[in-house]
C-alpha cells in the first residue's frame, strides 16, 4: 500500500517494471482529478507515505502516473478507460492494506474533504 492518487495509464508500450510515464489523450484532466484528491488529504498532498520499508518513496503533490510508479499490464483503470471511456483513478490510502479496525475512524477523517471535493469535480 501507499498513500497516492494513480492515474493513467498503468500499463507502458515497453513495460518496464517502473519509470516510464504512459500519457494518455486526456492526462490533464487525469492529473486535475488526482490533485483535487490529493490536494484535500494531509498526508496524500504531502507526497510523503513514509510507509515501512518504503521511506524514500514521494509522490510531486500526492498524484503519479500508473506506469511511472509501477507497470501494470492489463488492469482494469486502463481496460475500462480504453474500451468504456470510463475516467478512473486509483487511491492508493493507506500503507496497510487491511488496517485495523480501530484506524477506521482516522481514515475517514483523512479522506473525507479528498471525496468530497472528487465528487464535486464529477
Amino acid at each position: 500500500g501507499s498513500v497516492v492518487a494513480s492515474y493513467p495509464y498503468d500499463d507502458s508500450p515497453t513495460h518496464r517494471l517502473t519509470g516510464v510515464y504512459s500519457k494518455s489523450a486526456d492526462d490533464e484532466v487525469f492529473k486535475y482529478l488526482a490533485k483535487a484528491y490529493a490536494s484535500h488529504h494531509p498526508i496524500m498532498k504531502t507526497g510523503k507515505p513514509n510507509c515501512p520499508g518504503e521511506e524514500r518513496e514521494t509522490f510531486p503533490d500526492g498524484i503519479t502516473n500508473g506506469a511511472q510508479w509501477y507497470d501494470v499490464e492489463g488492469g482494469m483503470q486502463d481496460y475500462n478507460y480504453v474500451w468504456a471511456n470510463c475516467f478512473e483513478i486509483t487511491l492508493e490510502l493507506s500503507c496497510c492494506k487491511y488496517p485495523p479496525t480501530s484506524e477506521l475512524p482516522k481514515e475517514w477523517e483523512n479522506n473525507r474533504e479528498s471525496l468530497l471535493a472528487f465528487i464535486e469535480k464529477v
